[in-house]
């Protein structure tokens, strides 16, 4: 049966009430708690049946209640505070406008996959997208301007649900896009906007969707309008969901749809920034854009949009990056790659490889590099394996030098605070606290708080984490029909006042879940201590395809079902940001333990950190750079192991000992008041010294001088006088291409170095070379000294530069010229140098890009 016609109804509010529904359509509300607690008081029963959403709970609202509150003095009063609150926040100078206000023409245009933002809205499946999410968060409370790009997924990722033996299974529920907090872009004359993609044989359509967060607005594509067939229509039906081609064909959507929409809005010059590869197809959109509209050649107009693309890789394996094959790319891109950019096949094929050997595959994360002056990992040690993966696309480059930087992760303070711990930051920290919450100054204010009221707190938090942990199991059990008997013992599991541990996560086998239960002995002393009693609540999906996560869940479940261990053991089905909530913000511990080096950041142990939990992990991601002590515990020493069975039965046992010998003695190491004062120093040395720096308004701010600004003044300048600038680069880098392979060094010569000559500590080694540039000048290029220790167990990274200078240029031929520099010598022992060349150019984000280097050879000595 097929409907003649729609309409559309949308609540009915009396006048007294419309602030409501400005309330409910900014997502600021999901991380104010004063917006957030007004809607629980319309109506606490439909507030969490909707999921936390206030579009629907706005329609669902019996008219007699609205009429009853719309003369409750109490809620309007209420009302008129969260809504001032929100004009406040929006009409306020932030950082950017107080910092960079003359900056007015920047544009940043973010592009994700998926975004969590609230529990709500089913557009992510796990870190990611909660870190996606947070930037948006973070990009509005500092006021920076910022767009975002995403796709609205009907169905978005899958509900899990366990059967009575643990094995998941997953539902998938469809998304009322009406009834949720977004609202259809339309045109001038109210339709609703629909751009097209080509994919190849075919167009297909979409319309936008726009969620407001905060000052940020996030435009969400959607497929699903009648100018498609079925099959296109589901293409933006679930998140990670179909084979490769649905995946390309969602990413051609993403990253091409995006720009398109861009330009239909009339954004013309921006910076993009690219969070993974999924989106990089919009590299290629700007340069057909830059080529149609300005008439620039296929290399100039790709010149214009690596100077502002930013791209984020979140993934420290090459398994984790999405490629496609050579013949599903043809099948798409053909037509574009000739028609569009004016390019032959293997041009375009190399623009998906690092280097051009013939890959037989399209790899997405390859693009976003080739195409992004600035490419970052998303902590220290994720941006030192990026480097070493990546090594083989920049030849000749030392790895220390490879120009993958790092931006470490961080999450959005305010989101991830329980409204208690917030109202005790307010009394303590002062009612101003969360506008700069990377000032170390404030957090120092963390000592003001007294320790009984901090345990106090945190111990209601704990309370409430069970409460929720016992109606969430009772429910699991009823769904599932569950004998009566179960239910019974589901509303006594936990211990209010126990310490509990908290794991949560995407079940990929890496994260090794079921780790803290390799030697079940052991974890079933720790649990059964009648003395000192510990807990674990567990949560997490795994990928709908991998059977080994799902054995891990069974696995933990039938221990958690065991009759010895099930009041100290729950797990929590279908893991989401409501869940994630309760967690972070009442556990004691938060355990995480990745096989090293493979969790590339990680953020969910960060949002322990201002609710008073503490950290218990392997040094991977962000805990590599962030242990101390004094601050938390580690797993291990930060080795790394060929024999992962070995290395799970060594880190299982440090677990162990960790919590036998350290964590629940200062759990339970308490006075005659009753208070562990040693764990409640950790803690706020924990929240002193970690919460300036593990947030995403530092993050966000990094991002923005490192990236952002830098690439928006070197659009500028691409854009001068008719792109003369991008002409003149393509131009040069072109000349530089052919002229690379013709450089030697004739002779080099060190005239203070007699043979057998020791440097003392303060000299200087005097290096003079001939070195032949052909057609190139030598202010097209910077020949250096390279010089470190002999031995090269002393790593890359202990090595040094110091450019050369010409002394005499050219001779009868005009293309040899004379060079000289000097090594310091400022340490004692043996080394050794040599001279490289590199390509130089005043707009040249990195002296790689062009991913030429000559070194001289040990006969031009």
């Amino acid at each position: 049966m097929k409907f003649l016609g729609s309409y559309k109804v949308v609540p009915s509010l009396p006048k007294a009430l419309e602030p409501l529904r400005e309330l409910a359509f900014n997502l600021r509300w999901s991380w104010d708690h004063q917006t957030r607690a007004l809607f629980r008081r319309l109506d606490a029963e439909l507030w969490e049946e909707s999921n936390h959403n206030p579009a629907k709970l706005l329609g669902a609202v019996g008219q007699e209640r609205l009429r009853e509150i719309a003369s409750d003095d109490g809620f309007l009063a209420h009302m008129k505070r969260a809504h001032a609150g929100l004009k406040t926040y929006l009409s306020a100078p932030a950082w950017f406008q107080k910092k960079y206000g003359d900056e007015s023409d920047l544009a940043i245009v973010y592009f994700s996959f998926e975004y969590g933002l609230t529990e709500c809205l089913q557009t992510y499946s796990g870190g990611l997208g909660i870190l996606a999410g947070d930037h948006l968060k973070s990009a509005s409370d500092l006021g920076v301007p910022l767009v975002a790009i995403g796709v609205n997924f009907k169905e978005g990722y899958f509900q899990q649900y366990l059967t009575s033996d643990g094995w998941q299974h997953e539902r998938y529920e469809l998304s009322d896009f009406d009834n949720l907090p977004m609202t259809l872009v339309t045109d001038e004359e109210d339709r609703p906007i629909k751009l097209a993609v080509n994919f190849g044989d075919r167009e297909v359509f979409f319309q936008v969707w726009k969620i407001q967060v905060g000052r940020v607005p996030l435009y969400a594509l959607d497929a699903r309008v009648a100018e498609n067939s079925p099959e296109d229509q589901a293409l933006t039906e679930r998140l990670y969901g179909g084979d490769s081609e649905t995946r390309i064909q969602q990413e051609i959507i993403l990253g091409v749809g995006g720009v398109k929409l861009m330009h239909r809005l009339g954004y013309e010059n921006y910076v993009c920034h690219m969070n993974e590869g999924h989106s990089a197809f919009m590299a290629l959109e700007r340069i057909r854009q830059l080529m149609d509209d300005e008439g620039l050649s296929f290399d100039e107009a790709k010149e214009v949009g690596f100077y502002s693309n930013v791209f984020t890789t979140h993934t420290p394996v090459p398994a984790g990056i999405d490629v496609f094959g050579r013949e599903l790319v043809e099948k798409y891109f053909s037509a574009y790659y000739q028609n569009d950019l004016k390019i032959d096949k293997e041009r375009f094929f190399s623009l998906g490889a690092l280097e051009n050997n013939g890959d037989a595959v399209f790899n997405m994360a390859h693009l976003a590099m080739n195409t992004a002056a600035a490419i970052n990992g998303v902590s220290r040690l994720h941006g030192e394996v990026s480097r070493a993966m990546w090594a083989s696309g920049f030849p000749g480059a030392p790895i220390d030098e490879i120009p993958i930087g790092h931006v470490t992760n961080g999450v959005h303070m305010k989101s991830h605070l329980s409204p208690e711990m917030t109202d005790l930051f307010v009394r303590y920290l002062g009612e101003r606290w969360g506008e700069d919450v990377t000032s170390e100054k404030l957090w120092k204010r963390i000592e003001k708080i007294p320790d009984e009221e901090l345990w106090r707190t945190h111990e209601r938090r704990r309370e409430r984490l069970v409460a929720f942990a016992r109606r969430r199991l009772i429910k699991q059990i009823q769904d599932r029909g569950g004998a009566k008997r179960e239910l019974e013992w589901a509303g006594e599991v936990l211990d209010p006042s126990a310490l509990t541990i908290g794991f949560a996560r995407r079940f990929a086998t890496y994260k090794r879940a079921n780790l803290i239960f390799r030697n079940y002995e052991r974890i079933r002393e720790i649990l059964l201590d009648p003395d000192y009693p510990v807990q674990l609540i567990i949560a997490g999906k795994a990928h709908p395809q991998d059977d080994e996560g799902k054995e891990f869940i069974r696995e933990i479940f039938q221990s958690a079902n065991s009759q010895e261990l099930r009041r100290k053991i729950v797990f929590l089905e279908n893991y989401d940001m409501n869940v994630a909530r309760y967690l972070v913000e009442g556990c004691d511990v938060w355990m995480n333990n990745p096989r090293r080096p493979l969790e590339a950041s990680g953020t969910s142990g960060m949002k322990v950190i201002a609710n008073g939990g503490l950290n218990f992990s392997v040094l991977d991601g962000w805990w590599d750079e962030a242990f101390s002590p004094d601050l938390g515990w580690k797993i291990g020493a930060g080795e790394e192991y060929d024999d992962v069975d070995y290395q799970d039965e060594i880190e299982s046992g440090e677990m162990y000992d960790s919590l036998e010998r350290e964590i629940v003695p200062t759990f339970y190491d308490r006075g005659v008041d009753g208070l562990p004062r040693q764990w409640i120093r950790m803690v706020k040395s924990s929240m002193k010294r970690l919460g300036p720096v593990f947030n995403t308004d530092r993050m966000v701010k990094e991002y923005f001088k490192n990236f952002y600004l830098p690439a928006h003044h070197k659009l500028k300048t691409m854009r001068d006088d008719g792109y003369r600038a991008a002409k003149d680069l393509a131009t040069w880098k072109k000349r530089v291409a052919e002229n690379w392979s013709k450089i030697k060094v004739v002779n080099v010569e060190t005239p203070n170095a007699e043979q057998g000559r020791r440097f003392t500590v303060g000299e200087e080694l005097i290096v003079q070379a001939s070195i032949y540039l052909g057609d190139l000048e030598p202010s097209d290029v910077e020949a250096q000294l390279y010089f470190g220790p002999a031995d090269e167990s002393a790593g890359g990274g202990a090595n040094r530069t110091s450019a050369m200078e010409v002394v005499k240029a050219g001779d009868e031929e005009g293309a040899t010229h004379r060079y000289e520099g000097t090594v310091e010598c400022s340490t004692t022992g043996a080394f050794g140098y040599t001279i490289r060349v590199l390509p130089k150019h005043d707009l040249m984000a990195h002296p790689f890009e062009t991913k030429r280097i000559f070194w001289a050879s040990a006969e031009d000595s």
